[in-house]
């Protein structure tokens, strides 16, 4: 008797062959591109012809010097965006900043209290027109931060916009704002 199990596997299927030029059934001989030869170039023309593949390209440049930028700071992009904003628009209301940025309430409650109670960037007071609601305003540690972050924020969208003469910058913006507004 054998110190070695054996183990039942699945009857193994041929191993398919490349059709060569000469097939006995008269098909035609496969090319060597639909071998799976090497691709010297890839081709991305159909891609480049996509808006939105052209919006990704562009966000995952501006986002990779963006990241280092914002985290001399601690901000993440979405953080950044919702201390600008309170920044701008002093007594903004949390359902507001949801709107505008198309982010979840519950994403946002939890931001905004680690910037309230650990950070002490923003404060909350009573909305002036409707009672239910707080109003969001940076402090003064806010107003500083969010004036340092916009001001790396400016120089790393000049970088990344640095081959675009100040028209061609403008005329990209105007268009972006007619696909997400």
């Amino acid at each position: 008797m054998s110190s070695y199990s054996t183990v039942s596997t699945p009857p193994s299927r041929p191993a398919k062959r490349a059709p060569t030029r000469e097939s006995a059934r008269g098909k035609r001989a496969a090319t060597p591109k639909e071998l799976g030869s090497a691709v010297d170039q890839v081709d991305t023309s159909f891609l480049q012809t996509l808006v939105g593949y052209g919006a990704r390209r562009v966000s995952l440049a501006a986002i990779a010097s963006f990241l280092p930028r914002m985290a001399a700071y601690e901000l993440r992009p979405v953080e950044f965006s919702v201390l600008s904003l309170i920044h701008h628009n002093p007594g903004i209301t949390s359902r507001q900043l949801c709107s505008v940025l198309n982010i979840q309430p519950p994403n946002l409650v939890g931001m905004l209290q680690h910037y309230e109670k650990k950070r002490g960037l923003i404060e909350r007071r009573p909305h002036p027109s409707d009672g239910r609601a707080l109003g969001l305003h940076l402090t003064t540690a806010g107003r500083q931060l969010a004036r340092k972050a916009e001001h790396a924020a400016s120089q790393n969208d000049a970088q990344v916009t640095a081959r675009l003469s100040a028209a061609e910058r403008r005329t990209l913006l105007r268009l972006l704002e007619k696909i997400y507004l």
